[in-house]
């Protein structure tokens, strides 16, 4: 079977940059492969090829960061491609515009983050996107119930699959494969001897980090050598400094425990920092879907202290591998959580074991990409979707994207030229204002060479009028 599955207009595929939707596809990627002719599009970045097939798979990058000019691509792609299936990742408002090019595809959505909400999408055609749509898979029973409550009629088409994490690749810090990455780790940043809490995400308010850094002055009263290391940056691959940023370190500078800012850290070495650590903390404040660091975390055997927000707390058994914070905004319940972890070595030891057990018996990529397999088998059982009865003026029409496209590579075009001619002008203009500055700074400084002669020629003679004065005076008698 033909498949496609299109990603976001974020990040491109394989996570180079980082990227949890990402990562989920390139994780179950590998046991997809063997069972349909899979071909992936994304979004193009300067590291990869436009173009490729890797292991099987067909990777096609267009266009992105925009999503309106990321539909106009994958509207373009499929006018001349044809699939029996369509999975999309996140992006309800390409279902209608790919249901008119692709009118005999199944279609299926994969739901990361809560996109159903009326300030995301119009009720109309988000009714419309479920009544095209075979299956909905969703990262958390939290993103299916938010979208049960606005539209009820979704109900028998979604499908909660939880995500993954490779857990051949995050070990826990005592495995053979981690012992000198986690003790070298440690001894470049000065953590040998000390309890390392760790923090990965973005910094953001919504993160909500700084309730960590400002919980450590409790804690420091409580237990020593206490370290907490943040690994994250703005966005994903970029350190920019904003005014959150700048805050949170202004924190961690007069914090009484020694706070590591990494940066962002390359999704390939994220790993070692999860090993390096002995607990695991997330902060998040929003209604978060469920972030895989949760599985990354178990993986790797640590502790997990996380909030209740969203989808986050559907992973953790309270007391056998962590604890829930329920109010995020107050770092005394972070205090409160992690002492109890820190209060207890024993127990700390079997949180990390039994998050490591559900690492491997339930988190694992080949159980999500057989979960999605089956999903795209009740897909092609669905019945052919008929007309929906909508407003169209809520959804842009496919003559209207062509149009908005050929308008751009005309503009595109035009402003060329005019920039190409403007720039001539310029070039034109700064080459005379050039030569004309150099004529004057060339005059000036003859100018000036000629004053400093005058003025060392006049000088000469009054010394020597000087000398013969004092010579005529002092003459002998």
């Amino acid at each position: 079977m033909k498949i496609l599955m299109i990603c976001t207009e974020k990040l491109p595929v394989p996570p180079v940059l980082g990227g949890a939707i990402q990562t989920y596809i390139s994780g179950i990627l590998p046991y997809l492969r063997n069972s349909h002719n899979i071909t992936v599009l994304g979004i193009h970045d300067d590291s990869l090829p436009s173009e490729e097939t890797v292991d099987g798979i067909h990777y096609v990058r267009i266009p992105g960061k925009i999503f309106e000019i990321y539909r106009e691509g994958v509207i373009s792609f499929l006018e001349s491609n044809h699939f029996d299936l369509i999975h999309i990742f996140n992006r309800p408002r390409l279902v209608l515009p790919i249901r008119k090019v692709a009118p005999h595809s199944k279609i299926t959505l994969s739901m990361h983050n809560d996109m159903f909400k009326p300030d995301k999408i119009q009720s109309e055609e988000a009714s419309a996107v479920i009544g095209e749509v075979a299956q909905i898979v969703t990262i958390s029973k939290y993103i299916g119930e938010e979208i049960k409550r606005y539209f009820p009629q979704a109900a028998d088409k979604i499908r909660p699959i939880y995500s993954g994490v490779d857990i051949k690749r995050f070990l826990p810090g005592d495995h053979a494969k981690m012992q000198d990455i986690r003790r070298n780790l440690r001894r470049k940043h000065d953590l040998e001897g000390k309890t390392v809490i760790l923090f990965t995400g973005r910094l953001s308010n919504n993160k909500g980090v700084d309730r960590l850094v400002r919980a450590l002055p409790e804690l420091s009263r409580k237990f020593d050598d206490l370290a907490l290391v943040i690994v994250g940056s703005k966005w994903f691959s970029q350190n920019d400094v904003t005014d959150y940023v700048a805050y949170v370190r202004a924190l961690a500078n007069r914090s009484p425990v020694p706070v590591i800012t990494t940066g962002f850290v390359a999704p390939s070495e994220i790993q070692n920092w999860y090993a390096a650590s002995d607990i695991f903390v997330c902060t998040s404040r929003w209604q978060e879907p469920l972030a895989r660091v949760h599985y990354e975390a178990m993986a790797a055997g640590l502790p997990i202290i996380t909030t209740a927000r969203g989808g986050n707390p559907e992973v953790i058994q309270s007391e056998k591998n962590g604890f829930v914070v329920k109010n995020p905004d107050d770092p005394n319940e972070f205090v409160d959580k992690i002492s109890k972890v820190l209060s207890s070595k024993s127990l700390m030891r079997k949180m990390g074991e039994k998050g490591r057990e559900l690492a491997e018996s339930q988190y694992t990529w080949d159980r999500v990409a057989s979960e999605v397999l089956e999903v795209w088998e009740t897909a092609m059982l669905a019945p052919e979707s008929i007309d929906n009865e909508y407003d169209s003026s809520v959804v842009i029409d496919i003559e209207e994207i062509r149009d908005r496209k050929r308008d751009r590579d005309r503009y595109t075009s035009y402003s060329t030229h005019r920039k190409h001619r403007r720039d001539s002008r310029r070039t034109r203009r700064t080459r005379r204002t050039r030569n004309t500055r150099r004529e004057r700074r060339e005059e000036n400084r003859k100018h000036l060479t000629n004053r400093t002669v005058e003025r060392k020629q006049s000088s000469e003679r009054v010394q020597e009028k000087v000398v013969k004065t004092i010579n005529y005076k002092w003459k002998p008698m």
